[in-house]
């Protein structure tokens, strides 16, 4: 469907409500992860890797902004074949990461905030995987973008999402988790 067809302003429209949704879903979390840090804090909980928590911020945040801009833009036309399924895979990832979440209940928050001695969570989709969450965010990277034919946002993303990820993120969050373990 051509950028500025009657039919793409309906597509970009529910575009824009999954993007609003995704939105929404983020500040939630925020709600949750706050929540949760205050928690672990009170136990005794230590943050780690607080250095790169700006920039994942914004790299997040900019993911959304980016989605809802290019297809604009770049007048992208929406193509059906790809938009939906890639839709119906980043609703998927919301669950996916609601099950990360309620897997890891209190200790779960978006900074890296661990509370000594307390074993790891090998229960859900950590059974699996040490870290599945941020495979959901990964994936999310890529499909939410699509859904919308965003395909330079999902590159530029997936790029700079893998480099603060594998390069940052992981390895402060493992060491934390080592530490706390040792005490």
């Amino acid at each position: 469907m051509e950028a500025g067809a009657p039919g793409w302003w309906l597509a970009y429209a529910a575009y824009a409500a999954l993007l609003a949704g995704t939105a929404a879903e983020r500040v939630v979390e925020l709600v949750v992860s706050t929540r949760n840090a205050r928690w672990a804090f009170a136990r005794g909980g230590v943050e780690a890797g607080q250095g790169h928590f700006p920039p994942m911020v914004a790299l997040h945040t900019g993911l959304i902004v980016a989605c809802a801009l290019e297809p604009l833009l770049a007048g992208r036309p929406f193509i059906t074949t790809l938009s939906v399924p890639a839709a119906v895979l980043a609703l998927a990832c919301q669950g996916l990461r609601w099950w990360c979440i309620g897997s890891l209940g209190h200790r779960w928050n978006t900074r890296i905030v661990v509370v000594p001695g307390l074993p790891l969570v090998r229960r859900g989709p950590y059974r699996f995987l040490p870290h599945p969450n941020y495979v959901v965010v990964a994936v999310e990277g890529v499909v939410l973008p699509l859904a919308g034919t965003a395909w330079l946002t999902a590159l530029v993303f997936t790029v700079l999402n893998a480099v603060l990820l594998l390069g940052f993120r992981i390895p402060a969050e493992e060491r934390a988790l080592r530490a706390a373990a040792a005490r």
